[in-house]
């Protein structure tokens, strides 16, 4: 499936203000319907995410990601986030977001990273619903 990432703008206040480590921090993606409206701008943890997916194969607050990595390349000036792919096997499941946020006990301290808009429903029927990685990573910066 296609999508197109965008990061919450809170996302990198946090960041720069030390509130999320890649290194150590345990992030997770969840599955939401078209009934969620993102708002980059205001939109800032885990309270301000509605519509979560429910369904066979689903579980509540989505997969932890693996692999994560973030990256500078100084011949491109590019930032790039990156994750492993998720599956969600034999799920009975319709989407239209995912969105990528740090895990925390208390959902106010959970804080949103991006979102990835597959531009319309996806539908897995007993069958895997798969969320397959841009080979660029889920987003990137250029920096300049």
């Amino acid at each position: 499936m296609a999508a197109s990432t965008k990061w919450f703008g809170q996302f990198f206040v946090n960041l720069f203000k030390g509130d999320l480590d890649f290194d150590v921090d345990t992030f997770k993606i969840s599955l939401h319907t078209s009934s969620w409206t993102p708002d980059q701008d205001a939109d800032n943890d885990w309270a301000d995410v509605d519509n979560e997916v429910s369904g066979t194969g689903y579980t509540h607050e989505g997969a932890t990601l693996a692999s994560i990595s973030v990256s500078y390349d100084s011949g491109t000036n590019i930032l790039k986030f990156d994750v492993a792919d998720v599956t969600w096997s034999s799920a009975t499941i319709t989407a239209r977001y995912a969105v990528i946020y740090q895990r925390e006990a208390a959902d106010a301290d959970s804080l949103l990273v991006c979102y990835m808009d597959f531009g319309e429903d996806v539908v897995a029927v007993s069958a895997d619903f798969k969320i397959t990685i841009n080979a660029d990573g889920v987003a990137k910066i250029t920096v300049s």
